[in-house]
């Protein structure tokens, strides 16, 4: 059984005064029972001033008296001889006077032997300074009592825990009792009860309050700043796929299995600890988690063994109760410097790097990573921003030209949006898209954006009458079909902003597009009808399911950059793949035949544009043409400052 620490002293105050320890005239002062702890603890009587013996009694002759008090005497040593608590009275020197017999069986020694030994030394009150510090301020009258508990070694070599207690006794006496309870057994009570209080019933392992207990005490500055590495690793497991286990099998089956995990957890403990001052704690934390804290360990080198160990033990298959039953693990692990960590941020590192691994595809072992870390604090910084984000504007419009292959004049624009963010700077599309789909913003920024983009292509149609009106592409997520009427907003915009339905082009993604049916497909064929242009977005990476080409509404295919750049060398060579050609050739005749139109996206040199339009494609977009830019750039095109030639 561990001893544990030592509690302190119980320093009782105030000061012990002379008023409150003068005797009563004639009359001896006998210890009594403490009734304020467990055991039988004994201290001075206190009492009231009261009228003299010599007043209350009638006289009594001197040999009467003396007799009186050598009875008195006499009764007072045989009850303190007799007493079941160990007891001994110690001068102001910290010397026995004498001691009962109780003291002497518990320290193993004769009554006779204890006079003249130094109490400080038989019940160990030097040990500590702040012990000693109390138990001589008790010995010069300065303190009321004191109260420790001491482990105790006796002559026949065992051990014993005793509360010791320290009082003084009357003034004129110059001593004071000490006292000695042995609590060995409500010690060990206390120490079952803790451990069943720290450890897990199934799995006989530290549970979660114990390891807490023992990581806040790893991550302490005296426990690393003397000695050791200085640093502490945590690995962080969840069981793959056991709730199968308990859902299909039952609970008892699944308890058993834990047991069994836990058995050979322990056993990789153990393996990593041979040969170090200390092994792994491996604590069950609840249900199918487990965790093995490695203090000062000496880099990821030994926790990414540790981890590989794991894994590897647990692939063997478990058999329980005629059950043959095999599972695997995910691991997060996380090492660091116990001086720049906490127990909170060690442990929301290490789940967060559980969830990596179980992302990762489960069964393997991830290290945390502080860049991937900071992406994700970044995206849940963004996420819990997004729709404030929207009501405040911060949110803007950049439209790149879809030129004509053939003369290179300006046939339309994408409006493509950023976010000003006011901590990440300027924002584009990839950062948050994902996250408005995700909590549905999406809906609430399309709408937006469509009605902003409409706006603006009417006020270019208003502000240069004289030139062709140029449509304008917005990029319309799937879930804006789903969970909004699209058909009913996209209407009301036009109809407000009066802007004409064929300078509308609605972008969706070829995954989305090719599997439409019921609502997203009605969607479509209404607003096709409307005369909106609706385009297929970085065809060629999806399902490229073509037969879907004569069913949908669609008006305009955009063949993914992926294609367009094979096509930048102006020769076939070793760096140019033929096929890109052929396929693109291909894409466009197809499209041509069925009534659509070809825009290519990610054109960047000439000779790719030059070879685009010698197969016969319609429409670029691209960094040869223009970057994406504000509205004003877009009218100074419009009004004369044409995109580069090919």
């Amino acid at each position: 059984m561990s001893d544990g620490p030592v509690p302190a002293a119980d320093l009782v105050r105030p000061s012990v005064t002379k008023s409150d320890s003068q005797p009563l005239s004639h009359e001896k002062t006998t210890p009594r029972a403490d009734t304020h702890t467990p055991c039988v603890d004994t201290r001075t009587t206190r009492t009231e001033p009261v009228t003299s013996r010599a007043e209350a009694e009638p006289p009594r002759a001197p040999t009467e008296n003396h007799q009186t008090d050598e009875l008195e005497d006499r009764t007072f040593r045989a009850a303190f001889d007799a007493a079941p608590v160990a007891m001994a009275v110690v001068d102001r020197e910290g010397l026995v006077v004498t001691a009962n017999d109780a003291l002497a069986a518990l320290l193993g020694a004769g009554p006779d032997g204890l006079a003249g030994r130094v109490a400080a030394d038989l019940v160990d009150l030097a040990s500590d300074a702040r012990t000693w510090h109390a138990y001589r301020e008790v010995l010069r009258g300065r303190q009321a009592r004191l109260r420790c508990t001491r482990r105790l070694k006796h002559p026949d070599g065992h051990s014993l825990w005793a509360q010791v207690t320290v009082s003084p006794l009357p003034e004129e006496e110059q001593a004071v009792l000490v006292s000695v309870c042995d609590i060995s057994a409500r010690r060990e009570l206390q120490a079952r009860l803790r451990h069943l209080q720290m450890h897990d019933p199934v799995t006989r392992l530290p549970n979660r309050t114990l390891f807490f207990e023992r990581l806040s005490a790893a991550l302490e500055a005296e426990a690393y700043e003397e000695s050791g590495t200085g640093r502490i690793g945590l690995c962080y497991l969840d069981l793959d796929g056991f709730k199968a286990v308990n859902d299909t099998l039952g609970h008892r089956i699944g308890d058993r299995l834990l047991a069994a995990v836990a058995e050979r957890l322990t056993r990789c403990a153990d393996e990593a600890g041979h040969a170090r001052a200390a092994k792994p704690l491996v604590a069950r934390l609840g249900g199918d988690e487990f965790a093995l804290l490695v203090e000062d360990s000496t880099g990821t080198e030994q926790l990414a063994e540790l981890a590989k160990s794991v894994l590897t033990a647990l692939q063997a298959p478990f058999d329980i109760s005629g059950q043959r039953l095999s599972v695997s693990a995910s691991i997060g692990v996380v090492e660091r410097h116990a001086a720049d960590t906490t127990a909170t941020g060690l442990m929301q590192a290490a789940d967060t790097t559980l969830y990596w691994a179980k992302a990762d595809g489960k069964s393997r072992w991830t290290l945390f990573d502080p860049e991937r870390n900071a992406h994700r604090m970044t995206r849940q910084a963004l996420a819990s921003t997004l729709r404030p984000a929207i009501e405040k504007g911060e949110f803007a419009l950049e439209y790149q030209p879809l030129v004509g292959m053939d003369d290179g004049g300006v046939r339309g624009v994408e409006a493509l949006v950023r976010w000003n963010h006011p901590q990440f700077g300027t924002l584009t599309p990839n950062r948050f898209i994902g996250l408005a789909e995700e909590d549905g913003s999406i809906v609430q920024l399309g709408r937006w954006v469509l009605a902003a983009a409409c706006r603006q292509a009417r006020r270019w149609q208003l502000d240069h009458p004289d030139v062709p009106p140029v449509f304008v592409s917005v990029n319309v997520a799937v879930r804006q079909v789903w969970d909004s009427d699209l058909v009913a907003d996209v209407a009301a915009i036009l109809t407000e902003t009066g802007l004409a339905p064929h300078l509308l082009q609605l972008e969706l993604t070829e995954s989305a597009v090719m599997g439409s049916a019921g609502r997203p497909l009605q969607a479509l064929q209404a607003l096709s009808d409307m005369g909106v242009r609706i385009a297929i977005d970085d065809f060629g990476t999806g399902y490229s399911n073509l037969a879907y080409l004569s069913r949908l509404p669609v008006s305009v295919l955009k063949l993914d950059g992926s294609f367009v750049r094979g096509f930048q060398y102006e020769e076939a060579g070793d760096r140019a793949n033929p096929a890109d050609e052929v396929i693109v050739e291909a894409l466009i005749e197809l499209a041509h035949r069925l009534g659509l139109t070809v825009t290519a996206e990610c054109v960047e040199t000439a000779g790719q544009a030059s070879r685009l339009r010698r197969i016969g494609c319609d429409t670029g977009q691209g960094w040869l043409y223009s970057r994406p830019v504000a509205a004003d750039r877009i009218s100074a095109l419009l009004t004369g400052v044409d995109c580069p030639q090919t």
